[in-house]
């Protein structure tokens, strides 16, 4: 036992011995990485002191504009201080432009509701009345513009639903019941109740623009998709655009601003496409060879005079091969004469004159039977320029774009088409038939005539934005709920791909190619079947307020930075957008950030969200709805100004 004992002591002191052996060595084996650690620090300690001073330089900041750091360069360490406050704050890092800085505007006065800017009578009386110049667009100088919001009109309601609100429209939205006392016998609108009501009548088409259309079809193809674009010129209350779309046959109907009170805001209100405008000294605010078909049922526009200019701007908007309708007069004045209360030597001539201008421009007549007159636009100029030695007027134009409209002149010649290397050729080349043109490359791509746009590059954007379309949809419930919307404006349309991504909902898409756009696309809009207009959103757009359910503006503050204010942009965007409608905006972070604060002066509800690609892209998406909200009740508004 004795024995044992004393080895497990042995044992035990032998271990005791070894462990201290290796703390000794693990003590030995820090300190020297430690002072290898400390090597790089201390080469030269008496010049280079570890201290604040030189933690402080690895920080990325400019030391010399950060007055957190302070007293950097002192030899003395214990003279350094340092600050350690919050710098940076939410307008540091996105600073706000002057522009973005207004907190509210205010409501302007209640009589302003139906305020057109470029189309106010009063201003428009100091301008020539000769060729109805004084009816034209005349804008207000930037010390006229409004700072405030357009009201609705009390009682206003959103407008019906399409197909129903074709037939009908609530009397508060546009509280105006000249037409029906003026046209009470040519069944353009009716008034009962609270609402007008659109039994499909015209001034030529007493059975209805229904029937109308059917005797059309009766003498042209309506039915094969061959017409898919049309303009209807002084259209009334828009009857024969409403009961086109039933057709696929894609209408832009216009008239002035005149005695015959609200006729375009009838159409709007109506959901039929339709702009304020006039045939006067200005091209038409579309691209040559947009439409399938221009129509004129009694417009009252004097075709024969001034040599002819008005056919020949239709002729350049007439895509070739693309057929004019007139109905009224002169056409059958043999049996309308006395109605007419003129006589028949003067209307014969008024239909000689347009006979004679439409061989001019090389228009074949098609038929004409009953109220009906059509001509057809020729498919190349093959023909027409040797004819040119008999017709000296109007000459083939010289160097000009015919596709330039935006206060372009009309001039009084003819818009040459492309060259064709055949007679049997059509000019610019063919269009396939709708619905097939929505997704075939446009003649103008396929060309190479429209400036880095390729046929690969149109396919790509076409699908681009049904994705978009589906991702807007999936943020904005009222987009994605068919019928909310039904008159939709997209800005800066591009390509159109945001209005071909809608194409089967019940809506209708005004596609704006922006007159400062470094490359004119509209042509190819109207080759894809679609339809638009040239617009400076410097200025106010011709149409009224409360025109659209829904706005989508890509990159708008991009292309209009340092040309015009954030604010003026905003505030005709408010103007044309209905109570409770929504707007998507698309641009850089940094400029959604300025726009929001707008539109929340605006009393809009908006949230910015990310760009479908994801958090790091740095386009967002800025989603806002205005908020329900009318003029004062009469009443009311008379007592506040007693007050």
């Amino acid at each position: 036992m004795a024995i044992w004992a004393n080895l497990s002591h042995y044992l035990a002191s032998k271990f005791k011995k070894a462990n201290l052996y290796y703390v000794a060595a693990t003590i030995v084996l820090c300190c020297t990485f430690y002072v290898i650690g400390l090597w790089p620090q201390t080469t030269d300690i008496n010049t280079h002191q570890l201290s604040s001073t030189a933690i402080t330089t690895t920080i990325p900041c400019n030391s010399n504009n950060n007055p957190s750091i302070k007293n950097t360069k002192t030899k003395n360490p214990d003279s350094i201080s340092i600050d350690f406050t919050a710098r940076h704050t939410a307008d540091s890092l996105t600073p706000l432009s002057p522009s973005a800085r207004v907190t509210h505007f205010p409501s302007c006065n209640p009589k302003l509701s139906e305020y057109t800017p470029c189309e106010d009578s009063k201003r428009s009386l100091k301008f020539d009345r000769n060729m109805l110049i004084y009816r034209e667009r005349h804008c207000p100088a930037k010390n006229e513009l409004l700072k405030c919001r357009i009201p609705a009109p009390f009682g206003y309601k959103s407008p019906f639903r399409w197909p129903e609100s074709r037939d009908s429209v609530w009397y508060a939205n546009v509280p105006h019941k000249h037409l029906t006392v003026e046209k009470a016998g040519q069944n353009w609108v009716r008034f009962k109740g609270d609402r007008f009501t659109f039994p499909g009548g015209g001034t030529m088409f007493p059975r209805g623009a229904k029937a109308y259309i059917d005797d059309i079809g009766k003498l042209i193809n309506l039915k094969d998709g061959s017409i898919r674009t049309a303009i209807d010129t002084g259209c009334g209350v828009a009857s024969w655009g409403a009961y086109l779309l039933s057709r696929d046959i894609l209408p832009i109907s216009f008239a002035p601003k005149d005695t015959h009170e609200a006729q375009v805001q009838f159409a709007l209100e109506r959901g039929v496409p339709a702009l304020i405008g006039i045939l006067a000294t200005n091209r038409l605010p579309y691209p040559a060879r947009a439409f399938d078909m221009a129509h004129c049922s009694r417009c009252l526009i004097p075709w024969g005079k001034y040599d002819g200019l008005y056919l020949t701007e239709v002729d350049r908007i007439l895509r070739p091969g693309g057929y004019w309708i007139l109905s009224g007069p002169p056409i059958n004045w043999q049996d309308h004469w006395r109605g007419w209360n003129r006589t028949a030597d003067d209307l014969k001539a008024e239909q000689d004159l347009i006979e004679s201008v439409a061989r001019s421009l090389c228009w074949k007549k098609v038929n004409q039977k009953g109220d009906l007159a059509i001509w057809q636009k020729p498919t190349n100029h093959v023909h027409c320029k040797i004819n040119r030695k008999v017709f000296k007027k109007p000459p083939f134009c010289q160097e000009q774009d015919p596709d330039k409209a935006w206060y372009t002149k009309i001039d009084a010649c003819l818009s040459p088409l492309p060259e064709v290397s055949s007679i049997k050729d059509i000019a610019g080349g063919p269009l396939v038939n709708w619905p097939e043109r929505l997704t075939a490359v446009p003649p103008r791509i396929a060309s190479s005539s429209i400036e880095g746009v390729t046929a690969e590059g149109f396919s790509k954007d076409t699908e681009l934005w049904k994705k978009r379309v589906a991702h807007y949809k999936s943020l904005d419930s009222q987009l994605a709920e068919l019928g909310r919307y039904r008159n939709i404006l997209d800005m800066n349309a591009w390509l159109g791909g945001f209005a071909a991504a809608l194409v089967d909902d019940p809506v209708w898409v005004m596609n704006v190619v922006p007159a400062e756009a470094d490359v004119n696309t509209l042509g190819v809009i109207y080759e894809r079947g679609l339809i638009g207009t040239y617009q400076s959103w410097c200025e106010a757009m011709s149409t009224y307020p409360r025109t659209y359910d829904f706005i989508h503006a890509d990159s708008v503050f991009t292309l209009y930075q340092d040309r015009c204010e954030m604010e003026d942009i905003l505030l005709e965007m408010d103007r044309v957008l209905r109570p409770q409608g929504s707007v998507i905006f698309r641009d850089d972070v940094d400029v959604l950030v300025n726009v929001k604060s707008i539109v929340d002066g605006l009393q809009w509800d908006s949230r910015m969200v990310d760009h479908e690609g994801g958090p790091h892209v740095r386009e967002k998406l800025l989603i806002a709805t205005k908020l329900y909200w009318t003029a004062p009740a009469p009443d009311q508004d008379k007592a506040m100004r007693l007050l």
